[in-house]
């Protein structure tokens, strides 16, 4: 098994040896990693992966190779681990599904689940209430419910969960990728508002002539500033879950924004802005800033553009606790409100088609909050945000 896996890291063009591969299986010799699947990833990339540049190319051979491994964050939830093993996968039909009652609301849900971890004490595969595999229970995993909370399953379905227990890592948004079409970066280039800043390096030839002319001929070399855009930029970019659909724009996006403002500042975040951000997707748990200090650190003069597909359930939005990650003491709906309070021009481009916006129940929320500033993540979209954005206050 770990003989063809090295021969796919090879395969996906990361440079790993023979020997990198020995000090790997050494390393498992003497149980450096052993029994979770995290702790195998990071031990693997330690010894085959030598240089950073090549972490993306790990990480998307790893995923191929051990899809389906299922596994829970034990600080989440004490649930064996066997329960977690997917054994089935329940297709209903439409007819099924519309039968499935959700619980009566977060409340009610969380309160049930507790319940139902402390009643019960076995294993359970299918069925409607307890927690386990391919059934119509709210909880557990590979099964449907309209409200329910995902247990040990290793993506999202239907992407109707409330509260996600897996464990997730999400890889930073590459500002490297060639951009497909120069059309994005001209639409950014409305956003512009040119200043001369620095130290005087550019030749100004027109009051160099005109100095020179003054001065009998002799050369009078006259230095100006380089002009740059001036506009600051706050930018934030929602990633993981069902952003997985629109990397490859949002990259785009992303390195067009890299190029064509120097003062931008960027952040990460899941599904909703709450309490806090973060810089680097491998770090995001040991290293988030606080969303207060954002609010604090950068003037109310920057102009602020989310990015995300605003596809989650509601209660992400309006309800304490809502989030699907942690445990959030005041809404995100809140946090919203805040930073629009302090930067008012802001909008949200959304990667989803807009047709289906009055679909989903969670846009149509953000885009009241957002005061109707959402725009389709298209160039047409592009163009309409960034007018209003170079609309004075």
């Amino acid at each position: 098994m770990l003989i063809e896996f090295f021969l796919k890291v090879r395969e996906g063009q990361v440079p790993a040896s023979i020997r990198e591969f020995l000090t790997l299986i050494e390393a498992l010799e003497k149980q450096l990693a052993f029994g979770r699947v995290e702790d195998f990833y990071y031990l693997a990339r330690t010894c085959l992966v030598k240089d950073e540049k090549y972490f993306d190319r790990f990480d998307r051979v790893f995923a191929a190779y051990f899809k389906g491994i299922v596994e829970v964050d034990p600080v989440a939830a004490e649930i064996p681990e066997e329960w977690l093993r997917k054994l089935a996968e329940k297709h209903l039909t439409e007819e099924e599904k519309k039968l499935v009652e959700s619980l009566g609301g977060w409340d009610k849900l969380m309160e049930t689940l507790k319940k139902r971890l402390e009643e019960q004490k076995g294993r359970h595969q299918g069925g409607n209430k307890w927690i386990g595999t391919g059934g119509t229970s709210p909880f557990g995993a590979y099964g449907y419910n309209p409200e329910g909370i995902r247990i040990g399953q290793d993506e999202s379905r239907h992407r109707r969960a409330v509260k996600v227990w897996d464990k997730r890592e999400f890889k930073n948004l590459d500002d490297t990728v060639e951009i497909g079409t120069r059309n994005i970066k001209v639409a950014l280039r409305r956003l512009r508002k040119f200043a001369r800043v620095g130290a005087p390096e550019e030749l100004d030839l027109e009051d160099t002539v005109r100095s020179t002319a003054k001065n009998a001929g002799w050369l009078d070399l006259k230095m100006v500033p380089e002009r740059h855009n001036a506009v600051k930029v706050l930018l934030f970019l929602d990633v993981g879950g069902s952003m997985d659909d629109h990397i490859r724009v949002c990259e785009q996006l992303f390195s067009a924004a890299r190029l064509e403002f120097k003062h931008l500042e960027y952040f990460y975040f899941h599904n909703f802005l709450y309490e806090r951000v973060w810089k680097d997707n491998r770090r995001r748990s040991a290293e988030r800033m606080s969303l207060w200090d954002v609010l604090h650190t950068y003037p109310h003069d920057y102009k602020v553009i989310i990015v995300g597909d605003a596809t989650m359930s509601p209660y992400e939005i309006t309800y304490p606790g809502g989030s699907v990650e942690h445990t959030n003491e005041e809404a995100g709906a809140l946090w919203l409100q805040r930073l629009l309070g302090v930067y008012h021009q802001t909008i949200w481009l959304n990667p989803q088609p807009e047709g289906v916006w009055n679909y989903h129940e969670s846009i149509r929320i953000t885009r009241e909050l957002m005061g109707e500033r959402m725009f389709p993540l298209t160039l047409e979209g592009l163009d309409r945000g960034m007018r209003l954005l170079t609309k004075a206050h």
